[in-house]
């Protein structure tokens, strides 16, 4: 058994499962397995094989490492049956075709819920092989059962009427948590991004996918994000006569700067909360098309005249475009997490990547890499030359009165985990 089989000891009891049409390869990647710390691999040679493996069965198997490329029943169906039976374990995509198909094979597994803890392409080397079991090696073990009317596959998420979300709304139910943002260069706290959450009297904590979409239905998304940028305005100033100098960025639709009154309620609320409107970013975010030209650029105008800062959010992805940043007045540019993951050893996600960072430095915009949830995406950001950070990797969400504390947290393991240049954190805390 290698060295690196203690890695896996945790999981070593895991049914892991080998979909490939190969008998050699079968028979190597079973070997590698066992090196690891796994004592119980089997190994199919067929797509309907591993169905019907996975199929009403209490030992069904925790982790599918599954070839693409097979006869009969190729891997990409194999990945929708099991994205339609709930498969509650992980997947390893692995073939020798390029690294594009690879990549569509992965976004399409996780477009169907499945937990992908990535692909490699053949020959796989064990100590790649080793890195993404370690990702499976990290998550809560699962059973994978046969849907049923007693055993779900996966427990269904509360759904909220729009009633029910108005309500919230009314009552203050709506709160913030906030993500920390860094300089790359430094490590140096420089703002946070303020996310809603529902805090419900009976479900608790309630995440914004449950609500968000609602409250946009039913015509009442402007009162969220006018509640979520009140309270976050009251924060910056509380946070500011406690000696913490943060910008607070906020996320607002181009509904919200379409809407009679926006930009006059923004700035009554800053000079209501004695705080210097360039501590706020508002954060334009867009599934939609531009409703209101007009209406938005009156917006825009006003809230930069007033010294509100304006970022344009994940950048590259819907009608985030140069479009935008033509015609509409951004001081920051977020490269949206999409093109951030994995982006170190994608040579097309690093080409977008380090394109979109030079634009923003040309424009003269700040440059933020969202989505940095390892410390491979964290080493790569800032090779790239980003000029702030955020993600996973630096902080999840959190309650406001969590953040003083974190923040010294952070300047302690940036320096004892060598994240900067040393001479980088030179004055930061005291900056703070």
């Amino acid at each position: 058994m290698s060295s690196d089989s203690t890695e896996f000891a945790g999981r070593s009891n895991d049914l892991l499962l080998i979909v490939d049409d190969d008998e050699f390869m079968r028979t190597v990647l079973g070997s590698s397995l066992r090196d690891l710390g796994f004592s119980r691999v089997e190994a199919v040679e067929s797509g309907t094989m591993a169905l019907a493996r996975c199929n009403g069965t209490l030992d069904a198997p925790q982790l599918i490492l599954l070839d693409l490329n097979m006869p009969d029943m190729d891997g990409v169906e194999v990945i929708r049956q099991l994205g339609a039976r709930g498969f509650a374990g992980a997947l390893v995509l692995l073939s020798g075709e390029d690294a594009t198909t690879l990549r569509a094979a992965e976004t399409l597994a996780r477009a169907h819920k499945l937990r992908i803890l990535g692909s490699q392409s053949k020959p796989v080397a064990q100590e790649a092989l080793a890195q993404l079991l370690a990702r499976h090696n990290k998550a809560p073990s699962s059973t994978n059962r046969a849907p049923s009317a007693t055993v779900p596959v996966k427990a269904a998420k509360r759904v909220f009427s729009a009633t029910e979300v108005a309500h919230a709304i009314a009552r203050g139910e709506i709160i913030n948590h906030y993500q920390p943002k860094v300089l790359a260069e430094s490590g140096e706290v420089v703002g946070v991004e303020a996310l809603a959450r529902w805090q419900h009297p009976e479900a608790g904590i309630v995440y914004p996918d449950q609500f968000i979409a609602v409250a946009e239905a039913g015509g009442f998304i402007c009162d969220l994000t006018r509640g979520v940028l009140r309270s976050a305005i009251a924060q910056a100033a509380a946070w500011r006569a406690g000696g913490i100098k943060l910008t607070v960025a906020v996320n607002i639709t181009m509904d919200d700067l379409a809407a009679p009154g926006f930009a006059s309620d923004a700035i009554a609320m800053a000079r209501a909360a004695r705080l210097e409107p360039e501590s706020i970013l508002l954060e334009v975010t867009e599934s939609q098309l531009m409703p209101d030209l007009i209406r938005v650029l009156d917006a825009l105008a006003r809230l930069r005249i007033h010294r509100f800062r304006l970022s344009i959010d994940d950048f590259g992805t819907g009608h985030s475009s140069l479009v935008q940043l033509r015609d509409l007045p951004f001081d920051e540019l977020k490269v949206d997490r999409s093109f951030t993951r994995n982006a170190h050893q994608d040579f097309r996600l690093r080409a977008f990547f380090q394109t979109t960072i030079d634009l923003a430095r040309t424009l003269g915009m700040t440059a933020v890499a969202e989505g940095v949830e390892t410390a491979d995406d964290w080493d790569f950001v800032r090779r790239a030359g980003a000029c702030c950070t955020q993600g996973y990797f630096i902080a999840k969400p959190m309650p406001a009165d969590a953040l003083p504390a974190w923040i010294e947290m952070w300047h302690a393991r940036v320096r004892n985990e060598r994240l900067v240049d040393p001479r980088g954190m030179e004055g930061v805390v005291a900056h703070n």
